[in-house]
């Protein structure tokens, strides 16, 4: 699972780590511990909606984790469509000139900003929170 967090203005995302799922309470255990290490407010998910738009399977189950997530944070958890996040973040670091090994180390953090830049940028801004 990539992690990323954003800036204390909560202008951009940066990837953090990857965590490695290892299932049930161990997941939620790790993703709790991030929440407290950076003192988190909110948990962003990806949603891997079909490229209809429609909630198959993989969806389904990233609904069912949210859940579970919930019920061990006590910040909330939002979920957000993260369709070709893999491809955007392939192309960065494909531009970027990674080998295939580094690629496949960083991969899933550098989608996990992505999610969250999208989620970020649907926010919306009062006056008083701009630069």
């Amino acid at each position: 699972m990539g992690v990323a967090v954003t800036d204390g203005l909560g202008l951009t995302a940066q990837p953090h780590a990857t965590i490695e799922r290892r299932g049930g309470q161990r997941d939620l255990d790790a993703i709790a511990a991030v929440v407290n290490q950076f003192d988190a407010e909110r948990v962003v998910l990806g949603l891997p909606l079909d490229p209809e738009g429609r909630a198959g399977r993989p969806a389904q189950a990233a609904q069912a984790f949210a859940e579970r997530l919930r019920s061990v944070l006590t910040v909330p958890v939002e979920l957000i469509d993260e369709s070709f996040t893999t491809v955007e973040a392939t192309e960065v670091l494909l531009a970027a000139d990674l080998s295939r090994a580094r690629r496949k180390q960083v991969i899933d953090r550098v989608a996990a900003a992505i999610i969250l830049q999208r989620w970020l940028a649907l926010q919306p801004r009062s006056p008083e929170s701009l630069p």
